[in-house]
């Protein structure tokens, strides 16, 4: 809780509040964020106040720890990859999306299992997120919010790879539901960016084109 001119402000989510009204709360500035989730919520914000602005969202604040900078971003895109794994659930059926395919050049085999083996589109993505979720919050390689070790960091960039995949999928075998999910969030536009600006994932693995059609579109635009 914070005080501004006199009043309290609560950042809370109340019980019963409808999802149109998530975090409706003034701006805080980051220096004035006590608490150690301070770069989650800084993100957050910056998400909230214009998901289309991708170079301010991607921008750290001064004196930043990288590290710390790009595990909370990786936290971040999986939280919001849940949105996209829900609506794929209506279409992405295991009997007829029997593989995690992207074209008929790319079949992804799943890390969940002891020996990788293939699964059906839908449960790979279900199995990554849940296992990047078990690795982003494990006390073990991320005790700390506020300081990561480099042999930790090193780890984000396959978890990067594998997350990646889900987007890949959806664009190429549901491109409405694609669609209407990156109009609506710009979330695969500032993966990509992200990992190309951190150097997480090579280029030739970044199969989505989509910083190309936005190229396409602004030169047929001129």
């Amino acid at each position: 809780m914070k005080m501004a001119d006199g009043i309290a402000i609560l950042r809370r989510n109340k019980p019963g509040t409808k999802a149109k009204d998530f975090s409706r709360w003034p701006d805080e500035p980051f220096e004035e964020m006590d608490s150690t989730l301070a770069v989650q919520q800084y993100i957050q914000q910056q998400i909230r106040r214009e998901p289309s602005n991708i170079a301010q969202i991607l921008t750290p604040p001064e004196g930043q720890d990288e590290g710390v900078w790009k595990y909370e971003h990786l936290r971040q895109f999986c939280m919001e990859l849940n949105g996209l794994a829900v609506r794929l659930q209506a279409d992405c059926h295991p009997e007829t999306c029997t593989q995690m395919t992207a074209t008929e050049q790319w079949i992804f085999l799943c890390a969940a299992h002891k020996t990788p083996k293939e699964c059906a589109a839908i449960d790979y993505t279900r199995h990554t997120l849940d296992g990047a979720a078990c690795l982003l919050n494990s006390n073990k390689y991320f005790p700390s919010r506020v300081s990561i070790k480099d042999s930790s960091v090193a780890k984000l960039g396959s978890v990067c790879r594998r997350v990646y995949r889900i987007f890949s999928h959806a664009y190429f075998h549901h491109r409405t539901i694609f669609d209407e999910f990156e109009n609506e969030t710009f979330l695969c536009r500032r993966f990509t960016l992200f990992v190309t600006k951190y150097n997480l994932m090579s280029k030739d693995n970044l199969i989505v084109p989509i910083l190309e059609e936005e190229a396409g579109t602004g030169e047929s635009e001129a």
